[in-house]
């Protein structure tokens, strides 16, 4: 059975890897972390090799140097899977910095809390190529046929691919901050949250998810360790990118307006109940400021 390279073993590296593992692959993991650190040259052999580093947004922007740096360890001819999140048209250039290689993005789609069950029952197998031929197009097969299975399996664009999980991440960052001022809200009315959530979420459009104006323990009744809006690992960092990169392709003052008030109501959340600032000083730098 052939090798399959994985780049990356934090908590989305470690369980797709894992994943694999369980279904019998032969595995080799990299990273920069011992006990990987010495699998630099094995995974440089492996024919396809997913990668999962990260891509930050930081005060000076966003930045995907971390994937470069993992493609430069890999065999001429390989495929290389991204996993990480990249910015629409980054699969492209990728492709064209590195010819020699078969570059696709396969967004992830896990919940930190959930991240082993979701990396082996997907609901979603998507491959974005960013070449429009019969050679990417079996690379993308042979990716999905390794892939665990899934209800749903895509081969699109890799721009289309990029953009799948923007739209995700940013649609329940969005669905998180409503969510909370709807909670406000409601207790301002005198009315019963729980019973307004269990008669909202039974509608089929909206569902249960990110509806909890506490995702984290915790109550709503003052409690020290409530903790409130949009955090973790991808929806500040994500939410931020999206909002440059719409800047910069979109340039719509209305929009911008939009995406800026979200950012300052989200961070508001986070900040009133301490959660996440790590990740928010990393975003915006450690007086957490938004940028106009």
């Amino acid at each position: 059975m052939t090798k399959i390279g994985f780049i990356g073993q934090g908590w989305i590296g470690k369980h797709y890897a894992d994943d694999f593992e369980d279904r019998l692959y032969e595995v080799v993991r990299y990273a920069l972390e011992e006990p990987y650190a010495q699998n630099k040259e094995a995974v440089g052999k492996c024919d396809i090799v997913f990668i999962a580093v990260p891509t930050p947004t930081t005060p000076d922007g966003y930045s995907y140097e971390p994937v470069i740096d993992a493609l430069t360890n890999l065999k001429k001819g390989a495929t290389a899977v991204i996993k990480s999140t990249l910015s629409p048209g980054t699969t492209e250039v990728l492709q064209k910095q590195f010819p020699e290689l078969f570059v696709v993005h396969s967004p992830e789609f896990l919940r930190e809390a959930t991240a082993a069950h979701d990396a082996s029952k997907p609901q979603r197998n998507l491959i974005g190529i960013p070449e429009q031929t019969e050679a990417f197009q079996e690379r993308a097969e042979s990716v999905l046929r390794i892939l665990p299975e899934a209800p749903y399996n895509k081969i699109l664009s890799s721009k289309e691919a990029e953009l799948v999980k923007y739209a995700g991440n940013c649609f329940l960052y969005s669905k998180v901050v409503f969510m909370n001022m709807l909670h406000d809200l409601v207790e301002s009315s005198d009315a019963s949250w729980d019973a307004v959530r269990e008669a909202m979420i039974n509608d089929p459009r909206i569902g249960e998810s990110h509806t909890q104006p506490v995702h984290q323990s915790g109550h709503l009744s003052g409690e020290e360790n409530a903790k409130r809006g949009a955090g973790g690992h991808c929806f500040i960092k994500d939410f931020e990118a999206f909002r440059q990169i719409y800047n910069e392709v979109v340039s719509d003052e209305a929009g911008m307006d939009l995406l800026l008030a979200t950012v300052k109501k989200n961070n508001e959340l986070l900040v009133s109940s301490d959660k996440d600032i790590d990740l928010l000083q990393g975003v915006y730098g450690d007086d957490i400021s938004v940028p106009k």
